[in-house]
């Protein structure tokens, strides 16, 4: 199977992940890290549900495919998210030795990784990060578009029926 077919794959598995987080009324970004062609980890945002502005699925993946090599340098890896990284996740990739990113939808408003700031691309950092954007970006940016505009109206409707 070609690299972009897997991309599509395993971006898929990250979609899936998110639509955990907006059935529990986190904003829905999933984030699986690959190694050796086996999915070793699996996360979404719980931001909201543990209130701790850590719990992000970039990091919370991070965190599991550590444990589960028993090793906090991720080499010969790879993170699927389905948002660009904030520069706390992108920090993270980096601190992780993360050789490799591939994510779907930019991230206008906090993307670290293009659309604000390049740092997973900073020569003078220790670590750099292969980038493949855009992978399943129509598919990431409509959860996510869906979430938040279901969210307005809910708090429109919230203050009419406060009035």
């Amino acid at each position: 199977m070609d690299i972009f077919k897997k991309d599509k794959l395993y971006m898929l598995e990250a979609l899936v992940e998110a639509e955990k987080a907006a059935t529990l009324g986190e904003v829905p970004i999933g984030a699986i890290i690959v190694y050796q062609d086996k999915i070793i980890a699996r996360a979404h945002n719980l931001r909201e549900t543990t209130q701790n502005a850590t719990t992000h699925a970039e990091l919370l993946a991070i965190q599991q495919a550590c444990a589960h090599i028993g090793s906090w340098r991720l080499e010969d890896m790879t993170l699927y998210v389905t948002l660009e990284p904030c520069p706390m996740c992108a920090g993270a990739i980096l601190q992780s030795r993360i050789p490799r990113l591939v994510y779907g939808a930019r991230d206008m408003k906090a993307g670290s990784v293009d659309s604000l700031y390049r740092l997973l691309n900073d020569s003078r950092f220790n670590h750099e990060c292969d980038v493949t954007e855009g992978i399943l970006s129509e598919e990431c940016g409509t959860i996510l578009t869906v979430f938040f505009r279901n969210l307005r109206e809910q708090k429109k409707n919230q203050r009419r029926n406060l009035e």
